[in-house]
C-alpha cells in the first residue's frame, strides 16, 4: 500500500519554497530562506477545546 502522507510531507518538504510561492506569493518574498528548518513532529492541547493535536510538518522560518 502506497503511503501517501509520508509522500506528500515530503514533496512539501522538498518544494517548500514553490509551494508558498504558488499559494501565500505574498509570503514567499518575505521570508529568509536560508532560514528555514523543518522541525520534529509535535503534540499540542488545543486550550479552548482541549483536544490534543498532531502536527506532523512543522517549518521555521524567519520573516
Amino acid at each position: 500500500m502506497i503511503d501517501h502522507d509520508r509522500l506528500f510531507k515530503e514533496l512539501l518538504s522538498t518544494f517548500f519554497i514553490e509551494f508558498l510561492d504558488l499559494f501565500l506569493p505574498q509570503v514567499v518574498n518575505q521570508i529568509d530562506r536560508d532560514s528555514i528548518q523543518f522541525l520534529p513532529q509535535d503534540v499540542f492541547t488545543d486550550v479552548t477545546s482541549r483536544e490534543k493535536k498532531e502536527i506532523d510538518l512543522l517549518a521555521q522560518v524567519r520573516y
